[in-house]
Formats: C-alpha cells, structure tokens, sequence
C-alpha cells in the first residue's frame, strides 16, 4: 500500500497532469484505487471498452496489437490516457511482463475531478495537441518509401465524390487526384468570388 506522499509522486509524472496545481494532483491521488497484476495477466484486450488511466508503481508491462509489439513501460509510465477521454475500444492490448502495481484513475472520478477543478481540462486539451503535433511532425519528417496505394473501394468513392464535386462546382469536371498524406482529400474551389 502506498502512501500518499509516494501516490503524489506518481501522480505528479503522468504527463497530463505535470502542470496542475498541488492541490488538485492531491484529491486525485486520494481518489485513485491501487491494483496489483501477476505476471503474464493481460490487464485489457484491443478493442475492449475501456474507462480507465493506470499509473505503473512497479513491474513492467508490454503493449501490443495481437502478437506485434509496440512497446515496453515500466515504474513511473502510464497507459490508458486515451480512454479517459472517449468512449472507443482500447487500441492496443497490455500484458503484464512482471508482477505489477498500478494506480488506477477511472473516467468518472476524472470527470468529478474536473467539475471541481476546471482548469485540468485545459491542460489536457494542451498535452493532447502536442502530441497531435509531434505526431505529424514525425509522419512529415519519415520519407515515404512506398507508393501510396489506395484500395478501388476508396478510389471509386473519391472519384464519385470529386466528380459530384465538379459538376456543382464547375462546368468543366477535372480528373481526381490521388492524394498525398499532407494534403486534403478534396480540393474545393469557390465559385464566389469572396
């Protein structure tokens, strides 16, 4: 059992909540339910319903999607974040590597959190666009090494899309275009001239 200096702590390193008050990452820690996991349990399965944020206190887990993995987390890291915020089924599986300890933060002892203490929400909001960001950035900066391929499904919908597209647009239709990752699906020119 932790105490509630040590769940403080873990609390402070979860990335979402670095910069909120001492105050607020206090009440979470209170709130957060403490769990152990022997080894090789799976803790959640891609594509299950998932609610809930997990703090590793100790041990290490492995993320994966079905046999691939993806990555390796240990004391002090978090999975799950993803889920305090949507409804979609977990992305990837975890499965315990080691005996674990995990602080556990649900969607709705989050959410009452942020009724009292509106100000996490922004810096959710915050860290969430950073990584969108860095995300995209990473994506641009990898050359493409491959053609980009699109299934006949797609290429058909785009093709009728574009086409429905130009006609309403303008009286002379233009091929489609096959689009790059960084540029838009479709290309829309106004026929007002504001």
């Amino acid at each position: 059992m932790l105490t509630s200096v040590d769940r403080l702590l873990f609390v402070r390193a979860v990335p979402i909540f670095t910069e909120l008050r001492d105050d607020f990452l206090v009440r979470l820690a209170s709130i957060m339910d403490e769990l152990s996991f022997p080894a090789n349990h799976r803790i959640f399965r891609e594509g299950e319903e998932g609610r809930s944020l997990y703090i590793m206190v100790s041990g290490r887990v492995r993320v994966h999607l079905r046999s691939q993995e993806l990555t390796t987390l240990e004391k002090g890291t978090c999975f799950g974040e993803m889920s305090l915020f949507d409804s979609e089924p977990r992305s990837a599986s975890v499965t315990t590597i080691n005996a674990c300890d995990c602080l556990i933060l649900t969607q709705q002892q989050l959410y009452e959190a942020i009724d009292e203490t509106p100000g996490i929400a922004v810096n959710i909001i915050r860290l969430l666009s950073r990584r969108i960001r860095e995300i995209n950035k990473e994506r641009n900066r990898q050359p493409s090494t491959q053609e980009t391929t699109i299934s006949p499904i797609f290429q058909d919908a785009l093709q009728d899309v574009t086409s429905t597209a130009s006609s309403q647009v303008t009286t002379t239709p233009r091929p489609a275009k096959v689009p790059s990752p960084a540029q838009p699906i479709i290309e829309y020119e106004s026929p007002w001239p504001y």
